[in-house]
């Protein structure tokens, strides 16, 4: 796969995540993908709760990359090539 070709998260899109949460229950988040962050030594991803998430919509979720099962793309934003940070792919 040519460096163009690879797919990045993109600040601005809409992605449903779906993560750990229980054993028996996943979690699933919907929202605008706001950019990368840390905790510790983990990477994660933040994200700005849409409204399905009723009282909690627009505050921001953090997700740590290792709890993520899967990202369905619900609406891509274009890329800002001068905001992604290298190496940053998923």
């Amino acid at each position: 796969m040519e460096k163009e070709d690879k797919i990045v998260l993109t600040p601005g899109s809409k992605y449903r995540i779906i993560s750990m949460e229980q054993r028996e229950k996943p979690m699933i988040t919907h929202g605008i993908f706001k950019g990368y962050t840390s905790i510790g030594n983990d990477e994660a991803i933040c994200l700005e709760l849409d409204e399905s998430h009723k009282e909690l919509k627009g505050r921001l979720r953090i997700i740590p990359c290792g709890m993520m099962l899967a990202i369905d793309v619900v609406e891509a934003a274009k890329e800002d090539k001068k905001d992604q940070p290298e190496g940053m792919y998923i």
